[in-house]
């Protein structure tokens, strides 16, 4: 590897590490007494000012040390986190990433200046920091005839953080010496814990004086991960045990207890504080990854979909022919090629956590901006999306946030006079939904006024004025190119640019959006995406001589349009599916297919959100896998289709839009029931 390419490394692993300081940061903020978050933002700005003095970045190197150096006053405890620290710490992480990308800016002396005027400011105190300790005690062998509870001591223990507790029974005598009043045991306890040691020694205060107690801090797991050195420290064993153990290349506990050196309860403490030590720093570590260029996963996925077609071709030849063998070969290829199809999407979907994190930034700032004070709380991180459409996705959730915050969430006091907790809430949340993925933004604000939207749609000539128009019908013209309804322009809204973007935007990626809201109660804007753009699961159906593919996720079910159903239609294109109207589309009217249509039709039922739909086609010729090829830029514009796929016989079959044709059929329901 070249010097430059080595370089190119750094840049994108540090733009990875830049994003993971951030969230450590306002996680730090969120909880400034957590010393695994403290040393986790130490430890980042170790690694970005070694490696950076490494590649020759030494304007960031130089800068990064003094932010450490600064910083480092809080690693030690001499300073405590407070609001205005880290708001300086984020200026100084938005520097490091300008140096980064190269530019030009003499900024850096006056962020450290901010940031060591923070450090210096006046504190109250340094926040506790999480320390593991280890308490080794044994009480009285009277403490149960004295009322003590020996169990309650441990629960005691457990209230002040996560423990691992050992019961050590060296101490209990034979059956026959036995005397079941008294207490024989000890126990070990490992605690990790935000409280000092005072607060451990209050919890034996009633039997101190009486009990043998020990009490030390841990290292941490960095500085010990090896049995012997914890056995060695506990002074469970001496280091010449330890050493005559390891030279034999046995696992040392085995061979201690084996030679009687080394009770077995003494060895499960050990052991149980050797895992306590390493879950705790265990949190604080990301998986290891392997880093590929998302170019050649495209480039994979490009050759997947190659092969699915070419997998199809196979089928159909395999159909044709009475060769067994072939037919054999044919569904061991379909099958290979299906589970590679699903490697390779599963390769490409991603946690949708690492996008919801950006936002945290976003909201802080904006809230502050505004004089607002905002709760963001995510839920659903773990969801996985295609990266395609995660990398798309950042500008409209960043639209919509900004409105949410802008418009929905009420200033503090306007809150607290209508009842409402003084600080607003946003919640972004993600679900899988069948083949779908919903991205949720709610706010508990103001609410959508359907009055002002309809005055101003009616001002713009969007509806006329005696129109008969539902809610939710209007809450969608704020999806309208120029459409506001703010009084007046700030440097965050009120042009109208913006949410027709966002619109756009998803629909592009193939998704739609869904709102609702209540006026003083808040809104809830939902963002339905496909898991993926590359390859889908199809209903393949004919029209006349052409073939069509319907996404299978919409589809609900099939049924015959038979001449009673169509008869009992009366002419009015609607079915009645188990006492539910459900209006159809004659999909050869809407092609203009001039052919005869086939005796047996058949009903394809799709749906979109909460609203279906019927599609009329001649016959349904089963499930497809569908490579998705966009449109050409003369056929783009053709709101029915969303792309197109190549079948096994090399002819094209266009992939119907179900949103597009399911709003289509709704004015005809709408019609139906004011007639009914």
């Amino acid at each position: 590897m070249s010097r430059h390419e080595a370089a190119e490394v750094f840049v994108q692993e540090a733009r990875d590490l830049l994003e993971r300081l951030e969230q450590l940061l306002l996680d730090l903020e969120a909880d400034p007494g957590d010393a695994g978050l403290i040393d986790a933002v130490f430890r980042a700005l170790h690694t970005l000012k070694g490696s950076g003095a490494m590649f020759g970045f030494d304007r960031l190197a130089g800068f990064v040390h003094g932010f450490e150096s600064a910083f480092d006053q809080v690693r030690k405890g001499a300073v405590a986190v407070g609001r205005e620290l880290i708001a300086v710490s984020l200026e100084a992480r938005d520097h490091i990433r300008r140096l980064l990308e190269g530019e030009e800016t003499d900024e850096g002396e006056a962020v450290l200046a901010r940031l060591q005027a923070a450090i210096e400011a006046p504190a109250a105190a340094a926040a506790p920091r999480r320390q593991t300790w280890r308490i080794r005690f044994r009480l009285p062998a009277n403490v149960m005839v004295t009322g003590v509870n020996p169990l309650a001591l441990l629960d005691e223990l457990r209230d002040l953080g996560p423990c691992t507790v050992t019961a050590l029974t060296d101490g209990l005598p034979a059956l026959k010496a036995l005397t079941p009043l008294d207490c024989h045991l000890a126990w070990d306890v490992v605690l990790t814990t935000e409280h000092s040691r005072d607060d451990i020694e209050q919890v034996f205060i009633f039997v101190i004086d009486e009990m043998e107690l020990d009490i030390a801090e841990v290292p941490p797991a960095e500085e010990r991960w090896r049995l012997g050195e914890i056995l060695v420290e506990r002074n469970d064993v001496p280091p010449a045990a330890v050493e005559e153990a390891a030279a034999a290349q046995e696992p040392i506990g085995a061979l201690l207890v084996q030679a009687g050196r080394l009770s077995p309860d003494r060895l499960a403490s050990a052991l149980g504080e050797q895992q306590h030590v390493r879950a705790e720093a265990q949190a604080s570590r990301t998986a290891a990854t392997v880093r590929v260029p998302a170019d050649r996963l495209d480039d994979m996925m490009n050759r997947v979909a190659e092969l699915v077609i070419a997998q199809s071709k196979l089928d159909q030849i395999a159909g044709a022919s009475r060769d067994l063998e072939l037919k054999s070969v044919a569904e061991e290829i379909g099958r290979i090629s299906l589970d590679l199809r699903d490697t390779t999407m599963g390769v490409r979907m991603q946690p949708i956590g690492a996008l919801f994190g950006r936002f945290r930034r976003l909201v802080r700032d904006l809230a502050e901006e505004l004089g607002k004070e905002v709760e963001f709380v995510t839920s659903g991180e773990e969801t996985e999306l295609d990266k395609t459409v995660i990398e798309r996705l950042g500008e409209p959730l960043i639209h919509l946030i900004r409105n949410a915050i802008d418009h929905g969430v009420e200033p503090r006091d306007e809150r607290v006079e209508l009842g409402k907790p003084a600080r607003g809430r946003i919640a972004l949340s993600g679900r899988h939904s069948g083949a779908e993925v919903i991205i949720s933004i709610q706010d508990d604000g103001r609410g959508l006024d359907p009055d002002a939207i309809r005055a101003r749609a009616e001002a713009k000539g969007l509806i006329a004025p005696d129109a008969v128009v539902s809610d939710a019908e209007l809450f969608q013209l704020i999806f309208s190119p120029g459409f506001s309804t703010a009084e007046r322009v700030t440097s965050l809204s009120g042009r109208g640019v913006g949410m027709d973007v966002v619109k756009r935007t998803v629909e592009e990626l193939r998704g739609r959006i869904e709102l609702e809201s209540e006026r003083g109660r808040g809104s809830l804007m939902s963002l339905r995406l496909p898991l993926t753009l590359a390859i889908i699961d199809g209903l393949l159906v004919r029209v006349g001589q052409a073939r069509y593919v319907i996404p299978l996720a919409a589809v609900e079910e099939c049924v015959e349009l038979t001449r009673e159903r169509e008869v009992a239609s009366q002419n009015r294109s609607f079915l009645n599916i188990r006492n539910s109207l459900v209006p159809f589309l004659k999909l050869r009217e809407l092609f203009g297919v001039t052919a005869d249509p086939d005796p047996y039709q058949k009903i394809v039922v799709v749906s979109a959100g909460d609203q279906r739909v019927g599609l009329v086609v001649d016959e349904v010729i089963g499930d497809h896998q569908t490579v998705i090829k966009t449109l050409s830029p003369l056929h783009a514009d053709v709101p029915a289709f969303s792309g197109a796929t190549i079948l096994g016989d090399g002819s094209v079959a266009l992939i119907l839009e179900i949103s597009h044709l399911v709003a289509q059929g709704q004015p005809d329901e709408a019609a139906l029931r004011r007639a009914s």
